[in-house]
């Protein structure tokens, strides 16, 4: 668009969750909410707008062997992209997507770099596997090629007991953290079971991933220190089927696997009714297809958050979040259109009118 062109947003913008306005437009790439002058060509989109959504916990360049080439990454992003996400959290990828932050045309993406998990307690080919003496170092590592986020592995299946089982001592982690911390990065954490998660909020984490093992005790403690969650609850529809395939050689673990997943609305609505801080992400990447935003916001209500509340944990709030902007006057316009009021029915995010990306209708 020559900076003699405008787009004009014509309808309801969603500024907020308490702030709706009139239009907006789109000049030089940014937003603006004044009508320019000397403007010669205008392209009106009809609609309500909404910022960008955000995919908070997804996994571009990454499939369920491992890193994928970069035309693979390019139709990831992609899908992302035409579901309406156009800021991403990658939550850990061992694949190198820096490239992507070239292209005008696919989503943001915040990095998290390569997950970090103990020795054979994690998906084959996808984190650095070490042990907890090499903690630290590794977390620095990660640290500094991430953009501001470190992602650790904090349960998986123990062999040795058949179930769930923490990965990390506490003082190595806490020292890991403190280290990430101290470089300027936040920590999140994969948690599915319950007793990973007391000694990582102790030692400061961030965020924890999944969250399916909080409890009564737990809840308390994450409210208190601001601790965020991302649920995935995309991603827990699948613990039956896993449950079923894990079965045979590990009856504990897949027992464990169903009773998390039978409680995942009632784990999610109590953290959420604790202020517990709630975002919304798919774990897209692996074995889930991307493009659900849409359909995490959809379980988040189901699982009894407010609808604004869910909106918010997929836009603006989780913008703020992570530190990114919304629609506020000056930014760079990054939104998305849609026929009628999410807030009156959120499954009209699943059908994107036209979606802006810095300036540009790109879909």
């Amino acid at each position: 668009m020559s900076e003699r062109a405008a787009l004009h947003i014509k309808g309801p913008v969603l500024a907020g969750p308490q702030d709706v306005r009139d239009g907006l437009w789109v000049l030089g790439g940014r937003i603006s909410y004044d009508r320019p002058t000397g403007v010669r060509d205008v392209t009106v989109v009809e609609g309500w707008a909404l910022p960008g959504l955000v995919d908070a916990h997804c996994h571009v360049g990454l499939d369920a062997h491992g890193a994928v080439d970069e035309e693979t990454s390019e139709k990831q992003a992609l899908t992302d992209r035409e579901a309406g996400t156009l800021l991403i959290r990658d939550a850990g990828s061992p694949a190198d997507t820096r490239w992507i932050d070239g292209r005008e045309d696919l989503p943001r993406i915040i990095r998290a770099g390569r997950h970090i998990a103990r020795t054979r307690r994690y998906i084959r080919n996808y984190a650095h596997e070490i042990e907890p003496a090499d903690l630290v170092e590794y977390v620095a590592r990660e640290a500094r090629r991430g953009d501001g986020w470190v992602k650790l592995v904090g349960d998986w299946l123990d062999r040795g007991t058949g179930d769930l089982g923490a990965c990390w001592p506490r003082a190595e982690v806490q020292a890991a953290i403190e280290e990430a911390h101290r470089l300027g990065a936040r920590v999140t954490a994969h948690c599915f079971a319950e007793d990973s998660l007391e000694d990582l909020v102790r030692a400061g984490i961030d965020c924890v991933e999944h969250a399916t093992g909080l409890t009564e005790a737990t809840i308390p403690l994450f409210a208190e220190r601001g601790v965020a969650i991302v649920p995935t609850l995309v991603n827990i529809a699948t613990f039956p089927a896993l449950a079923d395939g894990g079965e045979a050689k590990f009856p504990r673990w897949a027992d464990h696997m169903r009773r998390l997943h039978e409680r995942r609305y009632d784990t999610v609505r109590s953290a959420y009714d604790a202020g517990i801080p709630v975002y919304a992400g798919t774990d897209a990447g692996g074995s889930l297809a991307h493009g659900l935003v849409a359909q995490e916001v959809q379980e988040l209500v189901a699982a009894g958050l407010p609808v604004t509340a869910a909106l918010s944990a997929a836009s603006w709030g989780a913008r703020e979040w992570l530190g990114r902007p919304g629609l506020e006057e000056g930014e760079p316009a990054d939104l998305v259109v849609y026929e009628a009021d999410p807030r009156a029915d959120p499954r009209v995010l699943s059908a994107p009118r036209r979606i802006v990306l810095r300036g540009r209708v790109v879909g």
